[in-house]
């Protein structure tokens, strides 16, 4: 499985910080950031890394990482040259997957849930299971489910649930579950995004991939029981770093 650490975008919601510097490498109690969805990727097993990201501040992520030695991985970086979605970011790594399964993270996403097994499970995958192994998306209970991609589920199937229904920011939610920004595709993700059009907005969605998924009747869910941060705002990094600050001083 090849790992996609997606940091593109401009973090607007963090200027005037994200005219200095990408937001993934903004501080979060003691580390920046990107070292949170690093994490789940090496610790899940995943060495080979592609970091995505705009052309404003990709020297700065570039030189901070480097090579990946320092973090038992290796890195490829690639340069999305506009804001034309996720999904766009996401098929800018087709080659670097070279037919393999992806799992994609958005760069400034933290999990407190261990999501090791859920991504070793998609990968090891063998027999029947394969079969039904194209997406997996990750959920959590929200109580402002409008402001995300909003997934139903029905009964469990090996371990996780199954999809049944996936909106992109509605204004009627059928459900409090928000989609996260963690995404395990097989390779067919890309063929997929190579067929999609823009959104309303432009852009092409990665909610979109998911459904196409969900309509090939092969999209699971895991649902998060801990705390999960989309730290894209002052007031939600702000939190991240209290919570990571508590977590380590108990």
């Amino acid at each position: 499985m090849k790992g996609v650490l997606i940091c593109g975008g401009t973090g607007s919601r963090l200027r005037p910080l994200t005219d200095v510097t990408n937001k993934s490498l903004l501080p979060v109690y003691d580390r920046p950031l990107i070292h949170y969805p690093l994490d789940v990727m090496l610790k899940a097993g995943i060495k080979d890394i592609a970091v995505v990201t705009g052309t404003e501040h990709v020297d700065q992520i570039a030189n901070y990482l480097g090579s990946g030695s320092r973090f038992g991985c290796t890195f490829a970086f690639k340069v999305q040259e506009k804001a034309g979605g996720i999904a766009q970011a996401l098929g800018l790594a087709e080659e670097f997957a070279a037919g393999d399964n992806v799992c994609a993270i958005l760069g400034d996403n933290i999990f407190f849930d261990d999501i090791t097994p859920a991504i070793t499970s998609f990968e090891k995958a063998e027999g029947p299971e394969r079969s039904r192994r194209g997406g997996h998306v990750f959920l959590k209970e929200v109580p402002d489910p409008e402001r995300f991609g909003v997934a139903e589920i029905d009964g469990k199937l090996d371990g996780s649930f199954r999809v049944t229904g996936i909106e992109e920011k509605p204004k009627n939610p059928k459900s409090n579950l928000a989609v996260t920004g963690c995404y395990l595709y097989d390779k067919n993700c890309f063929e997929i995004i190579r067929t999609m059009k823009p959104s309303a907005r432009g852009e092409l969605e990665i909610t979109d991939v998911s459904r196409e998924y969900l309509h090939r009747q092969n999209l699971c869910a895991t649902v998060l029981q801990k705390e999960w941060i989309d730290a894209g705002t002052f007031e939600s990094l702000f939190r991240a770093a209290e919570m990571v600050r508590n977590r380590a001083t108990l």
